[in-house]
Parts: structure tokens; C-alpha cells; sequence
């Protein structure tokens, strides 16, 4: 296996890791068993569902009622304090 995915294993790691692969592989067996083919196969236990409200447009502030009672603006945004010290 580690051949196949390329990985380079030392031969020590090898044999620790061939016994942790047997209790692996019949780990899955166990659970396969359980599940027989009357199950469905799902990603999740219980059904998920979005709560999302549906995407209304509603009414709202033009740019210049946005802007009048910022402390300052420039070129129809917020101006803000530089607070990275970035130059311009």
C-alpha cells in the first residue's frame, strides 16, 4: 500500500504499521456488517435543511443618505483612519 500512495516507509515502520492496518481493515469489516443493504448511505444522521428566508429587495438608503451622517467620506465611500500604515 505504501507503494501505491508513494510513500517512502523505513522497514521498522513497515512491520509496526502492517499489524495497525489488520485492525484497520477488520474494523471496517465490523462496520460493514452493520450496515446492510437496506441502509442508505448519508453523510449526516439527521436530514439537513437550509433556513435561509427568501431574498427579498426592499427599499433602501441611497448613497447619500448613507453618507450624511458619516464623519467623512470621499468619492461616495466611508472614509476611515488608516490603521496599517500602508502607504498610499
Amino acid at each position: 500500500m505504501a507503494a501505491l500512495a508513494r510513500i517512502s516507509l523505513a522497514e521498522a515502520e513497515l512491520d509496526h504499521l502492517a499489524s495497525q492496518l489488520d485492525t484497520i481493515v477488520e474494523a471496517v469489516r465490523i462496520v460493514s456488517e452493520a450496515a446492510g443493504g437496506d441502509v442508505p448511505a448519508t453523510s449526516h444522521p439527521i436530514p439537513l435543511v437550509n433556513v435561509f428566508r427568501p431574498d427579498v429587495v426592499h427599499p433602501s438608503l441611497t448613497v447619500e443618505e448613507a453618507l450624511q451622517s458619516a464623519p467623512a467620506s470621499e468619492d461616495d465611500q466611508f472614509k476611515v483612519p488608516r490603521i496599517l500604515g500602508e502607504e498610499p
